[in-house]
C-alpha cells in the first residue's frame, strides 16, 4: 500500500497510516533519516533535547513533526512514574518558559507537568525547524506522536498555533491524557475537527494517568477513534476492584494497577494500532 498524506481528508486512515508510519520512524536515532526518505517521502532530521526527542519531516507538499515516545513501542515500563505514581501532584497550573501559551487555556486548566517540561526541552529548535520551513514555502502542518510522543504532539500544537503557525491534523495513537477537563475543552475549541486519537480498546495507556476512580480530574480532547472490540477493552475499574482510592494512590495499589497494564502490554504497540487502522481501509 502506497503511503500519502491526503490534504483536504480529515480523519482519513491513509492519513492515520502515514502518521502511524512516521510516529514509528520517530523511535530511530540518526539512521532513521533513511527510512523516512524510503517510506515516507520526507527529508527528515531528528531534534533531541535531553530525554525528549522529535523528528521535523518535510517534502514539496508537506511538513510533519513526530515526537517520540520515551519509550520503544514494546515496553511501557518507563511510563510507571509519570502516569501513576503521584499523578494527581502532577497536574499543575502552566508555567515556565511555554507558561503565557499554555495560560491562554483558562485560568483553571492545569497540565500534566511532565509532558510540559518534556515540551520545554525540545520546543526551541522544533518551533524554528518548522518556522524556517513554512518560511520558505507554506504547506499543511501535521503533528503526530505515539504513547507519550502523543501527547506531547498535543502540547506542540498548541503552542505552534499560540505562535501564529496553522495546524492542519493532529493524529496521536495509544496517548495518555494531559490535563484536566479545562484543557481538553479549551484543546476541543482551538481545534475543531482536526484532532484524531486513535485509542485500541484493549490498551490501558489511554486511560491514564489517574488517581481514583471518584475523582479524576485527567481527560481527554475530542476526537476518539477506537479501535479493536470494545467487549475486550481494558477496564480501570477492574484494576481498583475491592481496592479502597481515597486520594493519591498507594504504593501497593500502583503495583496492583501496573500489574494489569503489564499484561496488555502488546495493545499498546504501533504495530498493533497500525494493522487496526488498516482494517478501515479494506473494508
Amino acid at each position: 500500500m502506497a503511503l500519502e498524506l491526503i490534504e483536504d481528508a480529515y480523519g482519513d486512515p491513509r492519513n492515520a497510516v502515514f502518521l502511524a508510519v512516521a510516529s514509528e520512524l520517530a523511535y530511530m536515532n540518526d539512521e532513521g533519516v533513511g527510512p523516512f526518505q524510503e517510506q515516507l517521502g520526507l527529508e527528515a532530521k531528528l531534534f533531541s533535547v535531553g530525554n525528549t526527542q522529535a523528528w521535523v519531516g518535510t517534502n514539496a507538499d508537506h511538513v510533519v513533526v513526530a515526537f517520540r515516545g520515551t519509550e520503544a513501542p514494546t515496553s511501557i515500563e518507563g511510563l510507571k512514574d509519570w502516569l501513576l505514581s503521584d499523578a494527581m501532584n502532577l497536574l499543575v497550573l502552566p508555567e515556565g518558559r511555554l507558561g503565557t501559551d499554555f495560560a491562554a487555556a483558562g485560568v483553571k486548566a492545569r497540565f500534566h507537568l511532565g509532558f510540559m517540561n518534556a515540551l520545554a526541552d525540545i520546543w526551541d529548535p522544533v518551533h524554528a525547524a518548522v518556522d524556517a520551513e513554512l518560511k520558505k514555502e507554506e504547506r499543511p502542518l501535521w503533528i503526530t506522536g505515539h504513547s507519550l510522543g502523543g501527547a506531547l504532539a498535543m502540547l506542540a500544537a498548541w503552542v505552534f498555533k499560540r505562535r501564529f503557525i496553522n495546524v492542519h491534523q493532529i493524529y496521536t495513537y495509544g496517548a495518555p491524557m494531559i490535563g484536566n477537563a479545562v484543557a481538553s475543552e479549551a484543546f476541543n475549541q482551538a481545534f475543531p475537527g482536526k484532532v484524531f486519537r486513535y485509542v485500541n480498546m484493549t490498551d490501558p495507556v489511554p486511560k491514564l494517568p489517574t488517581v481514583s476512580l471518584v475523582a479524576n480530574d485527567y481527560g481527554h480532547c475530542d476526537q476518539e477513534i477506537a479501535l479493536g472490540d470494545e467487549t475486550t477493552a481494558f477496564d480501570l475499574a477492574k484494576a481498583f476492584a475491592g481496592k479502597s482510592v481515597d486520594g493519591l494512590l498507594n504504593l501497593t495499589l500502583i503495583a496492583d494497577i501496573w500489574s494489569s497494564i503489564q499484561a496488555r502490554v502488546a495493545a499498546h504497540g504501533l504495530d498493533h494500532y497500525r494493522r487496526l487502522i488498516e482494517q478501515f481501509l479494506k473494508k
